[in-house]
């Protein structure tokens, strides 16, 4: 689910954080530029873990930062194809169902890949598994076990001036990141079947 990837940048220090040791003012100027940020191809940085190698600092005319050349590696989340992880159910509609994690939302069941026999009851909202012996629903907030299907990263378009002023919102905006998964195969599903 975690990675280690290492990134070589340029980061520029504030004069205000000098008086501070380089290592550590480099870790926070990092973590403002990547943690909680996607890295496309590469998956979401959650935070730095270390500092490999740091070069001499350089000025830039007219900027009292110091601009310094470091490689270092941090933490990704970019679950494998096939993983098994378990997250809540956040949203149930005729489409599939949304599930999120603790630190990330953005995962989606599709309904063709939920279990066979499996159909969303408009009255309950809620998708209901028919069984042989029982009906079994996947409610919103329960517990789900699911596998990683696929990665999908999308190129997201900063906002124009027109769509910050509120005269253009987009009908349906994509995530950088998402996660599409399935329920199809034994132990998947509400958590609370299989206990």
């Amino acid at each position: 689910m975690f990675i280690l990837s290492e990134i070589e940048d340029l980061i520029r220090i504030p004069p205000q954080s000098f008086n501070i040791p380089i290592q550590h003012s480099l870790t926070d100027e990092l973590n403002k530029k990547y943690a909680n940020k996607v890295i496309p191809n590469l998956g979401l940085v959650i935070t730095t873990w270390d500092l490999l190698d740091i070069k001499d600092g350089l000025l830039k005319p007219g900027d009292g930062g110091s601009y310094v050349s470091v490689r270092f590696r941090c933490i990704v989340f970019k679950p494998f194809r096939g993983e098994v992880l378990t997250g809540w159910i956040t949203e149930n509609n005729a489409k599939g169902i949304k599930v999120r994690l603790e630190f990330f939302d953005d995962i989606w069941i599709p309904a063709e890949y939920l279990f066979e026999n499996c159909e969303f009851g408009e009255k309950e909202k809620a998708w209901i598994w028919k069984t042989d012996e029982s009906e079994l629903y996947l409610d919103i907030n329960e517990r789900i076990r699911f596998r990683v299907e696929q990665e999908n990263f999308y190129n997201v378009k900063p906002k124009t001036s027109s769509e910050a002023s509120g005269l253009e919102e987009p009908k349906e905006k994509l995530p950088a990141y998402s996660i599409t998964a399935s329920c199809q195969a034994p132990g998947m599903g509400c958590v609370s079947w299989w206990e």
